[in-house]
C-alpha cells in the first residue's frame, strides 16, 4: 500500500548532486569549494534511519528511510514537500533524472515517482535486495540487485528492457562512461556493459577478489578497491589493469567507494585509514587516522575531502595534504556520504536526522 503526504516549502534554485555519488561516473566529487566556517542551518527529522546519502535536484532535496518512506524537502530551509510511504524498506538511496526519482527496495521492487508531486509513477519487480542507487541513460533507468543482474527498465514506463546477468551479488550502483556501464561485483570481476543492449563490451576483468564498491571513472580510467585489500586502477578502454595499490604494513578492508578528482582517488578503509594515492601511479600521497571507522564513501568538494565516520565526526581535510581543517560531532552516527551543492553540504545520520550546513 502507497500513502502520499503533501506538505508546504519554499526555496530557490541551487546546483544538483542527483546521484549517491554526485554524478554519473561516479566520482563523488565536485568542484564546489565549501565556506570555510560552517554552520547548521536547518535540520529534518526522518521517521526512520538514513542508510544512504541525499540527492539534491533544484531546490529540493530527496531521501529514503529504512522503514520506506521517501520525503522531499525544502533545500533553503529543510520544510517538508511530500512524502510517499512504500511498504519495504530501503538499504539504497534515490536517485533522480529530471522530474523522475527512482529508488528500489529491499525485496527488489523499483519505484518511479514524480519529484514535483510525490505521485508513483510505475513499479517493476526485479527481485533481490537493491542496495544501491539506480543510474539513467538515454531513456533507460539502470539498476543493479544482489540477485546478480543489471536491469535495464525504461525511464518512462519501468518496462523491463534487458538483463546482464554475473555469477555473485551485485552491491554496487552501476557508473557510466560514454555508452558503457561499470559493475564491481561479488564475483570478482569489473563487468563492463554496451548499455544499449546489455552485452559484454569485453570479456569480465578478474580483480583478484570480491568487492561491493561503485568504481569511479575518470577519462579513460575506473578506480575500485576489493574487499581483500587492494586498490586497482583499470585502463577501460583496453580493459586492462595499470596499478594495484596493496598497503605494505597492514591489509585494508574496502567496504566503500573512492572518489577522484584531478591527480588524486581517495579512499577509506575499515581499519579506519583514509589514504589518498597518485592517479597516475598508486603511490601513497597522505594517511589521515580516524578514531573509529567510516562505513560512508569519501566526498572531494574542491580542494577539500569530507569525511563521514560511525562515531559521529564529519571531517574535513585538506585534499593536498590530508590536514583536519574543520570537525563536527554528533550523538549518533554517520553511516552515509554527504551531498554537496552550491555552498552547502547534506547528511544523514544514523537516528534520520538531516542536516544541512552552510556559512553562518
Amino acid at each position: 500500500m502507497l500513502t502520499l503526504t503533501l506538505g508546504v516549502a519554499t526555496g530557490s534554485a541551487v546546483a544538483d548532486w542527483p546521484l549517491g555519488r554526485g554524478d554519473a561516473q561516479a566520482t563523488g566529487s565536485t568542484d564546489v569549494r565549501l565556506p570555510e566556517n560552517l554552520v547548521v542551518k536547518w535540520e529534518f527529522s526522518a521517521d526512520e534511519p538514513v542508510d544512504a546519502p541525499p540527492v539534491v535536484v533544484g531546490d529540493r532535496v530527496f531521501i529514503a528511510d529504512i522503514a520506506g518512506m521517501v520525503y522531499a524537502l525544502s533545500a533553503a530551509d529543510g520544510q517538508e514537500i511530500w512524502r510517499l510511504a512504500t511498504d519495504i524498506g530501503f538499504a539504497g538511496g534515490p536517485a533522480v533524472d529530471g522530474d523522475l526519482l527512482v529508488i528500489g527496495d529491499l525485496d527488489g521492487k523499483v519505484y518511479g515517482v514524480d519529484t514535483e508531486t510525490g505521485k508513483l509513477r510505475w513499479t517493476q519487480d526485479v527481485g533481490g535486495e537493491i542496495g544501491a542507487d539506480a543510474a539513467f541513460f538515454d531513456g533507460r533507468v539502470l539498476i543493479a540487485s544482489q540477485d546478480g543482474n543489471l536491469y535495464s527498465l525504461s525511464r518512462e514506463t519501468g518496462t523491463l528492457g534487458w538483463t546482464y546477468e554475473t555469477s555473485d551479488q551485485i552491491q554496487c550502483s552501476p557508473s557510466i562512461a560514454g555508452d558503457r556501464t561499470f559493475l564491481g561485483g561479488c564475483d570478482g570481476n569489473l563487468h563492463t556493459v554496451a548499455i544499449g543492449d546489455g552485452k559484454s563490451s569485453v570479456e569480465p576483468l578478474p580483480l583478484g577478489g570480491p568487492t561491493g564498491s561503485t568504481p569511479a571513472i575518470l577519462g579513460d580510467r575506473a578506480f575500485l578497491p576489493i574487499m581483500d585489500g587492494a586498490v586497482i586502477a583499470i585502463d577501460w578502454k583496453k580493459n586492462q589493469e595499470l596499478w594495484r595499490h596493496v598497503d605494505s604494513d597492514r591489509p585494508q578492508e574496502y567496504r566503500t567507494s573512492p572518489a577522484v578528482s584531478g591527480n588524486t582517488l581517495v579512499v577509506v578503509s575499515q581499519n579506519r585509514q583514509v589514504d589518498a594515492l597518485d592517479v597516475e601511479t598508486g603511490e601513497p600521497r597522505w594517511r589521515y587516522t580516524l578514531r573509529r571507522r567510516a562505513d560512508a564513501s569519501p566526498v572531494i568538494a574542491g580542494d577539500d575531502v569530507w569525511i563521514a565516520s560511525t562515531d559521529g565526526r564529519l571531517t574535513r581535510l585538506s585534499l593536498a595534504d590530508g590536514e583536519e581543517r574543520w570537525q563536527f560531532e554528533i550523538r549518533g552516527q554517520f553511516t552515509s556520504g554527504p551531498a554537496i551543492v552550491d555552498g552547502k553540504l547534506l547528511i544523514a545520520d544514523s537516528r534520520g536526522i538531516v542536516r544541512c550546513f552552510a556559512a553562518p
